[in-house]
């Protein structure tokens, strides 16, 4: 038999997927051999030289009608979609997409064990779809936060994790009980409760929130760190941050204006319970959903700097649009809380509302806009395994009063670094969903771009 070559030689020697040459056979796209003995395929080299042709050839950048047609025939409005379940509602996260478009991306175009991306990965949306598809998951992002998250969506608990988890539950249903003393103890005080734990800067405690909420907070952030499991820890550092907003006096994730609420003393306390108990029960689901085989990789980076990570088969992201949120400043007092400084990741936000609203010369316009489209598209060509694909879901922007095509400026960017564009298939954005910006009300569309590496 050392004349022939297995299925997985062919497919090394061709530079493609096992699986990829799978379905090539499946579909005809190349010729079927003959069998072995034991009823495996067995290539001749003559078959397994005109499969590296075909591998190789540019006419094999056009896609199998079959793929693009079916993508393109979906319902991508799936306005009954359900959206929330494993970890995907773990934490708020404004814009973030539904999960069913990166699965539906995911299932046609990559292959069981190939590695997926998303370069601004948010709260984690594609990388969990990715893992429970089977591939290996990548994410990246610039917001400290949003790596926080997407690193507990991703990460099934252990035992060991469970058992911090309890302990840990324990003691912050210990801090709530004493914070509301029974009035009917004679050895109740009926002081207020106080904390010793550290918290963020006095000007941020006083303009955001109700003293007895900072002392609240102080105390349950102490307990957070005292978690000795990574994973626990993590997990309970994401529901902390997701009852921030709620409990403060910001008006919401999405409004960053002062608004008076009622929260009772042991109000926060309790409501970290509730979060912590459903985002532990969430957790605990991965692991029977995620195999251990299958990796994520969530990294805190600037896409413009070009990380370096390991090849990429598929990405599927959602970039911010230019002047349509940011989340520096909305995820300002979260990022405070856990110890973070929002600076840095200010200072380097692609589409910040703050950015492009800016007055004189240091002001973003389209320009700013394209050119880092074309920063991200050079480092995705090096990154990109051969025909490799790219998915952005992107909708318009207003600048300056002028509505700007988001989903050209991608696929220019693509065109220029040598990225083939296969379609481009429009979606409604359901009604309910909130402007991020009233400049950019209007938008009711967004396209998801599907381009190749040639």
């Amino acid at each position: 038999m050392d004349d022939f070559l297995s299925t997985a030689q062919v497919a090394a020697t061709a530079g493609v997927h096992r699986d990829t040459l799978l379905r090539w056979l499946r579909e005809g796209r190349v010729r079927e051999p003959a069998r072995d003995g034991r009823g495996w395929r067995a290539f001749t080299r003559t078959e397994a030289e005109a499969i590296a042709a075909h591998a190789s050839d540019t006419s094999a950048l056009v896609q199998q009608p079959t793929t693009i047609s079916r993508l393109e025939a979906a319902d991508w409005d799936l306005a009954s979609a359900t959206t929330s379940y494993l970890t995907h509602n773990i934490h708020p996260y404004p814009a973030k997409f539904i999960p069913q478009i990166p699965n539906m991306l995911i299932q046609e175009l990559s292959s069981v064990g190939d590695t997926v991306a998303d370069v601004f990965c948010g709260s984690g949306t594609t990388l969990l779809e990715a893992l429970q598809l089977k591939r290996h998951a990548i994410g990246v992002d610039a917001n400290p936060l949003a790596t926080l998250i997407s690193r507990a969506k991703t990460t099934p608990l252990a035992a060991s994790a469970l058992e911090a988890l309890a302990e840990h539950r324990f003691s912050a249903e210990r801090l709530a009980a004493s914070i509301e003393p029974n009035a009917a103890d004679l050895f109740s005080q009926g002081l207020p409760f106080k904390s010793r734990a550290w918290r963020p800067a006095a000007d941020v405690c006083e303009t955001w929130f109700e003293p007895h909420v900072v002392e609240e907070l102080a105390e349950l952030r102490r307990l957070v760190d005292d978690v000795p499991n990574d994973t626990a820890r993590t997990l309970c550092a994401v529901a902390f941050a997701s009852i921030i907003v709620a409990v403060s006096l910001q008006d919401s994730d999405t409004r960053y204006v002062r608004r008076k609420k009622q929260i009772a003393p042991g109000g926060a306390v309790r409501k970290y319970l509730r979060q912590l108990q459903a985002a532990a029960a969430a957790a605990e689901k991965l692991a029977d959903v995620v195999e251990a085989r299958f990796s994520c990789n969530v990294v805190t980076a600037n896409v413009l700097d070009a990380p370096e990570l390991p090849p990429f088969d598929l990405v599927v992201t959602s970039p911010p649009y230019p002047n349509a949120f940011s989340y520096h400043l909305y995820h300002r007092t979260r990022l405070l809380w856990l110890g973070l400084d929002p600076a840095p990741f200010k200072a380097i936000e692609i589409g910040s509302h703050r950015k492009y609203s800016a007055k004189g010369p240091r002001r973003a316009t389209v320009a700013t806009f394209a050119t880092e489209l074309q920063a991200i598209f050079r480092w995705l060509r090096t990154q990109m395994r051969h025909r490799g694909h790219v998915c952005f879901v992107v909708g318009d922007s207003t600048l300056a009063g002028q509505r700007v095509d988001n989903t050209s400026l991608v696929a220019d960017a693509g065109a220029d670094h040598g990225f083939v564009e296969h379609a481009r298939i429009g979606r409604s954005i359901a009604a309910t969903r909130k402007a991020l910006n009233p400049k950019i009300g209007g938008i009711k569309t967004e396209q998801i771009v599907i381009l190749q590496k040639a």
